[in-house]
């Protein structure tokens, strides 16, 4: 079987382990998913992909600098089993006509479509959710109710998977997202084993 393919967008503004935090337990699940097979495996159960506007670093919140492995222009042929998109400071991605155009192609052509905190003001923005059941940052609940008035925003559950599209609450949250996206694409043995390798207390709903 050909490996998983993650892509997770980078922005200027995004937080840090919204990015992070996926990227991890992913990378994590494909070294795992390796210990825990009979004989070696030639492709990785996943690979992970850095996707943003531009091949120039990219700053997230409070400065930490991201190189992106491909940039939106370089139009990667391969589709996403899963498209992940972060959350931060969303303010002038929510405005950024191309930012929103790639989110909703790759959307439309992913497997699963999920965010992590205020990221689901992005799949809203970009069309991606209209009137889904989802979650997002405990602080930011009531302005995403109120700029998108048709969307059931739940409270008080790390994450939300409605299928194709699943949001999480704020920051941490997303890990506990990724581990669900893991044991649903992979299995639980594997989901635990990554929790466990992460030395990570993994929530669940």
């Amino acid at each position: 079987m050909p490996s998983l393919h993650i892509k997770i967008l980078a922005f200027d503004g995004m937080e840090a382990l919204d990015f992070a935090g996926p990227f991890e337990v992913f990378t994590t699940a494909a070294r795992m998913h390796q210990r825990l097979q009979s004989e070696p495996r030639i492709e990785p159960w996943c690979e992970v992909r850095c996707v943003a506007r531009t091949a120039l670093p990219v700053a997230a919140r409070a400065g930490l600098r991201v190189l992106p492995d491909s940039a939106f222009a370089d139009g990667e042929a391969r589709s996403a089993d899963v498209l992940l998109i972060p959350g931060g400071v969303v303010d002038a991605a929510m405005q950024d006509g191309p930012t929103l155009e790639w989110i909703g192609k790759e959307s439309a052509r992913s497997g699963i479509t999920a965010s992590v905190c205020t990221g689901a003001f992005l799949l809203a923005a970009s069309g991606v959710i209209t009137q889904e059941s989802v979650t997002t940052h405990w602080e930011d609940v009531d302005d995403l109710r109120r700029q998108f008035p048709q969307l059931t925003v739940q409270t008080g559950v790390r994450w939300v998977d409605t299928g194709r599209i699943v949001t999480s609450a704020g920051i941490s949250a997303g890990i506990d997202m990724s581990l669900h996206l893991v044991a649903r694409l992979g299995g639980m043995a594997l989901a635990e084993r990554t929790a466990e390798q992460m030395d990570f207390a993994w929530t669940r709903n």
